[in-house]
């Protein structure tokens, strides 16, 4: 196979191919293949299928009887922050009172630090969860809280990602905590101002202490107004309206899903709007787990998210959200694999990325084990062992 607009490679002797495409492979929803093939040109897929059917083309890679799984897409971080939260963790893992700020110490932190600190933050955790298989990212500010630097984190994050969520919405700045109605007006007015230019999405921190009904419905509704697509953080703490606002305002994803109704679980089964599930912060926190199955059962499209953060989630890792979400939150291996991939594009509303099939982008990983399975059979083991970016090798870093 030759081409005018670009070389083709060929990676081969693919123990198990992971392609999202049930048209492709075995019928699942992950399309699987047996000993196969993928075929890239430029950036693009190009050809999947059988090894021994694959066409000729420039360069040939050989997997090595590795198995080959789309990138992950990690729809649900926030990167651009300063500081730390070690002494905050350690406490409440060791059963201690801790009095500090919280998010509110990621804030001053943040407001203190340059952007070359905070640009060479985020760079470490990307270059982290390129290591560790993630290809496509978003993320989110929420951790400057004035329209100065909820503006400068988006624009950060934008030399990165085009999946940047505008999170102004994050909690009560501390400068309003005696006005909280006339932060709202602030995050809707000249912060929405500042921000919409630099981001894709809007999202609100719906949760009794930060935003209520009332809020995050004005809050989005500005935002949509701007251009800005929502997104919500709903249901982590406690019941409340966050699910069926999400619903009713087509929201892209509610992330967190942890306390749902019947009829949040309803809302979610019928709308257009995925449930992003983030088990990595119920881990750092000893809090309930989601019931991811409840929500598969009924239907409900489900991502798996890492909800990096400094606070209550501090990982990058997709592979060790996959474990804890087949451990502890009821999915099976094939399940939570694809809602880390093709359940993250969908949160997204992306269709070129999360699949390994023609038209998509030549994001992938290769695997040191025979099949995606080892993703949670072998948990902590660092198994991703190659990952191409757009086409190109990108991890292990080519001298």
């Amino acid at each position: 196979m030759s081409s005018s607009t670009g070389t083709t490679t060929v990676i081969t002797d693919i123990a198990t191919l992971v392609t999202n495409d049930p048209s492709l492979g075995d019928g699942s929803p992950l399309g699987l293949v047996r000993d196969a093939a993928v075929v890239i040109e430029g950036d693009r897929v190009v050809w999947t299928g059988e090894s021994s059917k694959a066409p000729a083309t420039d360069n040939r890679v050989d997997a090595g009887g590795r198995a080959v799984l789309p990138g992950f897409v990690d729809s649900h971080s926030h990167l651009v922050f300063a500081g730390d939260r070690t002494e905050e963790f350690n406490a409440r893992m060791s059963g201690r009172g801790y009095t500090a700020g919280g998010i509110r110490t990621t804030v001053a932190a943040t407001r203190a630090a340059s952007d070359e600190e905070l640009e060479a933050n985020l760079t470490r955790f990307l270059s982290e969860a390129l290591r560790q298989g993630t290809t496509t990212f978003e993320t989110k500010s929420g951790y400057g809280l004035t329209v100065a630097d909820e503006a400068r984190a988006l624009r950060l994050a934008a030399a990165h990602t085009d999946e940047v969520t505008y999170l102004g919405a994050h909690i009560v700045s501390p400068d309003y905590a005696d006005d909280p109605a006339g932060y709202v007006a602030l995050v809707t007015g000249e912060m929405l101002d500042a921000c919409a230019p630099h981001a894709r999405w809007i999202d609100v921190f719906c949760e009794k202490g930060a935003f209520d009904g009332d809020q995050a419905r004005a809050i989005l509704t500005a935002g949509r107004a701007k251009g800005l697509h929502p997104r919500i953080h709903a249901n982590q703490l406690s019941f409340g309206p966050g699910v069926q606002l999400a619903v009713e305002l087509d929201a892209a994803s509610a992330d967190h899903c942890t306390h749902l109704t019947d009829a949040d679980v309803d809302a979610l089964a019928n709308g257009n709007t995925v449930a992003t599930l983030l088990p990595g912060a119920e881990f750092s926190t000893r809090a309930e787990w989601p019931d991811a199955r409840r929500l598969l059962d009924a239907g409900v499209t489900v991502a798996l998210s890492t909800d990096c953060n400094p606070g209550s989630s501090f990982t990058s890792s997709v592979p060790f959200c996959i474990a804890l979400a087949v451990r502890d939150m009821r999915m099976t291996p094939d399940e939570a694999v694809w809602s880390a991939t093709a359940g993250g594009a969908a949160a997204l509303r992306r269709t070129d990325v999360g699949r390994v099939a023609p038209g998509a982008y030549a994001d992938l990983m290769l695997l040191d084990a025979p099949s995606h399975v080892h993703l949670a059979y072998r948990p902590g083991v660092p198994l991703v062992s190659e990952v191409w970016r757009r086409g190109v090798r990108v991890a292990p870093a080519v001298a």
